[in-house]
């Protein structure tokens, strides 16, 4: 299988170095050039514009930032749909709204191409150990004829259901860890006003029972959000903003889960 990849982040980009060093033959595209420069000691080829990488693939695979983003590197004269040929899939890594999913894949089917949603979580080490979790949804045998791809960089691939539904798994997952961002400041603020020395309490919290990903990440930035703030901020206000508007598309109640993820952004925002 001919795979295209774009977003070569500091997850992305781990990513396609997996794919390529699994032997499959993998071609980039990137706005700036040095964003390629660390392929060069690999079989990877490079393309001039998205519709040229499409061309060149039966898979394209992006991990670009958030909905629009997906839309520009998709659509237009130089877009990856402009290339891609029938039969061709597209695999979109990124979080995004559900419904931006499903707008794509309306589009995509048109010249017979299928979108299926694959968020990712876990981080660049994860994906250098190929621990990386993925979150699909799409057709069944779309999803069996991606998973090898996939599985060089992943061993957990859930097939959620269908397209959208691996969206749905990813906002859920990001809401649930920025309010368990909020219920961890809170309670190292109560430390504080204890008497605690922070950093000790975080070793406490980190190895006990009240552990959690979000302890261990305020844990490596010194107790606080403000090494955690520029790296994913935004990207949790994002999700959190795509999951009160699925809250509400269900009729459903934004509880405290919201309100606590609330408290962590707005530490997250005086920290940036």
């Amino acid at each position: 299988m001919r795979v295209g990849f774009i977003g070569l982040g500091s997850q992305g980009g781990p990513m396609a170095r997996r794919i390529v060093e699994g032997g499959f033959d993998l071609t980039l595209w990137a706005r700036r050039a040095a964003s390629l420069e660390p392929y060069s000691d690999t079989a990877a080829k490079t393309a001039a514009t998205p519709a040229e990488l499409g061309a060149a693939s039966d898979l394209v695979c992006l991990c670009v930032v958030g909905d629009d983003d997906v839309r520009q590197v998709l659509h237009g004269d130089e877009g990856v749909l402009a290339g891609l040929q029938p039969g061709g899939i597209v695999a979109i890594h990124s979080t995004i709204h559900p419904d931006t999913c499903r707008e794509l894949a309306e589009a995509a089917a048109k010249q017979g191409v299928t979108v299926i949603d694959a968020p990712v979580s876990g981080g660049a080490p994860a994906v250098e150990e190929g621990t990386l979790m993925v979150m699909v949804g799409g057709a069944d045998d779309v999803i069996e004829t991606v998973r090898p791809v996939f599985a060089t960089y992943s061993d957990a691939i859930v097939h959620l259901g269908g397209l959208g539904a691996g969206q749905v798994a990813k906002i859920l997952n990001n809401l649930q860890f920025t309010a368990n961002l909020g219920s961890a400041l809170s309670t190292l603020e109560l430390g504080d006003a204890l008497g605690l020395e922070r950093q000790r309490l975080c070793e406490v919290l980190n190895r006990g029972s009240a552990t959690s990903k979000a302890i261990s990440s305020i844990t490596m930035f010194g107790g606080t959000v403000e090494g955690l703030a520029p790296i994913a901020g935004g990207l949790l206000q994002k999700d959190v903003r795509h999951a009160a508007s699925l809250a509400a598309e269900a009729g459903a109640s934004e509880g405290t889960v919201f309100t606590v993820a609330d408290t962590a952004l707005e530490n997250m925002d005086h920290a940036r």
